[in-house]
């Protein structure tokens, strides 16, 4: 009797209401049916690997010779229809995203330089009003969605402050960015309207340079054109906002929802660090990650991999790694190891997941301050998660708390279109 091997089970469809619904759940499935690197499907059925392992998504990151990031290496464009939905996240453009070698090197360590001369107690200082000036907006009805009220607006309120940006420009900067980082029919019309308001920032700047980001990009020794800062400058602005402001909203909602932290909530400072840490490795922002594409036949984790097959770095999955994860009931809370940022030479640049931490520590820190009796409007189980694959936040957080009375509820500092 001749035994019958167990078939393979085919490749999931990395798009659905199941990532939606219980992510956590099926990077789990994934990972037992398929081990760490999986065929799966993209929107349309187009083939890809999702990496779901720790050490393999290292592996990856580590070398950028054999897995690379400019996108046209993917063996797939001839399949890849007009509009397809992620097409935003794989049409390349000339910025640092997609550039490699010593290309990329020249423009990260610009970026890196430019972060580094951003003073970060100045930025804590000015997240600091801020803060307080949209909470006062809201301070006084006793009710708040915190997503849209609060969350959504620090990291690009953070980001004009450091861009130097004009006010008026703020919240059409704001609207735009958030439709292009979308995989709707609006991501692209709005990307280009980002792409012209830093065009005309950069040119502001090239006649009245300052103390932020452009005027640094401009005189800075690796010597950049006008295009490579602008599409630098997008590339900054949309890694701050989506991630940084689903971190503040993961945060307030597991600080809102696991009793661990209710001791502490009135304080708040106390245990702010451990909740930011442990978001990024149970709900962390960024969840799946385009990509990465082979520059030659090669294996990985026994699974051959084809020139120019698209490898999906899953984070969130490698952050659940039962090798890696850290066991929070044992208060491992200082472990870091998280792939958050990334990993590597295209990781996010030093100090870029600094200056994420001290946007996302004050601002949760201020509100905490400001109404130490903050709590849910619904049950728990009632928060809806934005329904996207690649970023983990939530469509809304209700919340009630004691109204509080402020001199002025404008949010006097805080632009009028908000």
């Amino acid at each position: 009797m001749t035994d019958n091997p167990t078939p393979s089970p085919g490749p999931l469809r990395l798009y659905g209401p199941r990532f939606q619904q219980d992510p956590a759940a099926l990077y789990a499935t994934i990972r037992r049916e398929h081990g760490p690197v999986a065929p799966v499907l993209l929107d349309g059925d187009l083939p890809a690997w999702f990496v779901s392992g720790y050490r393999e998504i290292h592996q990856i990151c580590d070398d950028s010779q054999l897995f690379a990031r400019d996108t046209r290496r993917w063996n797939m464009w001839d399949r890849v229809p007009e509009d397809w939905p992620l097409l935003p996240y794989v049409a390349h453009n000339p910025s640092v995203m997609f550039t490699e070698g010593p290309e990329h090197r020249r423009r990260a360590g610009a970026i890196g330089d430019a972060l580094s001369a951003v003073d970060q107690f100045e930025l804590r200082a000015h997240c600091e009003r801020v803060a307080d000036q949209l909470i006062d907006v809201f301070a006084g009805t006793g009710e708040a969605d915190l997503v849209a009220q609060y969350a959504m607006r620090m990291p690009l309120l953070m980001v004009a402050w450091m861009f130097g940006l004009p006010e008026h420009e703020i919240p059409a900067l704001v609207r735009d960015i958030a439709l292009s980082l979308d995989v709707g029919p609006d991501a692209i019309p709005a990307y280009g309207r980002v792409q012209e308001a830093m065009g005309r920032l950069v040119a502001e700047k090239h006649d009245a340079p300052g103390a932020d980001l452009p005027s640094q990009l401009i005189q800075h020794e690796a010597n950049l054109s006008d295009e490579e800062i602008v599409l630098d400058l997008l590339v900054v602005a949309a890694a701050a906002q989506q991630p940084t402001a689903n971190w503040i909203g993961n945060t307030i909602r597991l600080m809102l929802t696991d009793e661990r932290f209710a001791m502490t909530l009135a304080g708040g400072r106390g245990s702010v660090g451990q909740a930011l840490n442990e978001v990024l490795w149970q709900d962390t922002p960024t969840q799946n990650f385009i990509g990465r594409f082979a520059t030659r036949d090669t294996q990985l984790a026994g699974q051959r991999i084809r020139t120019g097959d698209m490898l999906v770095l899953g984070l969130a999955a490698a952050n659940a790694d039962p090798a890696v994860r850290p066991d929070f009931a044992d208060q491992h809370t200082g472990n870091q190891a998280y792939m958050s940022f990334g990993h590597g030479e295209h990781g996010c640049p030093y100090p870029a997941p600094e200056v994420a931490q001290v946007i996302a520590k004050t601002t949760v820190e201020v509100l905490l301050d400001r109404l130490p009796d903050l709590e849910l409007a619904v049950p728990a189980e009632e928060l809806v998660w934005h329904p996207s694959v690649w970023m983990r936040g939530l469509e809304r957080l209700p919340v009630a708390f004691t109204p509080t009375y402020v001199a002025s509820q404008t949010g006097a500092g805080v632009p009028s279109a908000w």
